[in-house]
């Protein structure tokens, strides 16, 4: 009987993943958009992060610790966009933004998996 409720299981399992859009909505987008040609809030737009350039966005005025990663040719990918999520005061030292409250691995990977979806 146990294994017959396996397939259910799994087909479930979909329902449970982390919805990045949600997410991006609920932890980012009171200061960041995410749609290209949105202007730029409190944070840049994020719309084709990935595989632009740190500090990117020519509306924005960011801190110097992020001029300094563009300036060394440092570009966003899926990992780096992590990594960043995690804590971004350790990634960029000096960095204006606070922390974030992304806690789980699960949901660092959503947001970045969604807004890869919107460098495409």
């Amino acid at each position: 009987m146990r294994l017959a409720l396996l397939p259910v299981l799994l087909a479930a399992a979909p329902a449970f993943a982390a919805d990045g859009a949600a997410l991006f909505e609920t932890h980012c987008a009171s200061c960041h958009a995410a749609v290209s040609g949105a202007p730029a809030g409190a944070g840049p737009n994020l719309a084709g992060l990935v595989g632009r350039a740190v500090a990117g966005d020519r509306d924005y005025d960011y801190s110097p610790a992020l001029r300094a990663a563009r300036d060394a040719g440092e570009v966003w990918d899926r990992a780096s966009l992590e990594r960043f999520l995690r804590d971004p005061e350790e990634m960029f030292p000096g960095i204006w933004m606070g922390g974030t409250s992304l806690r789980s691995d699960a949901d660092r990977a959503a947001i970045a998996a969604y807004l890869t979806g919107k460098a495409q």
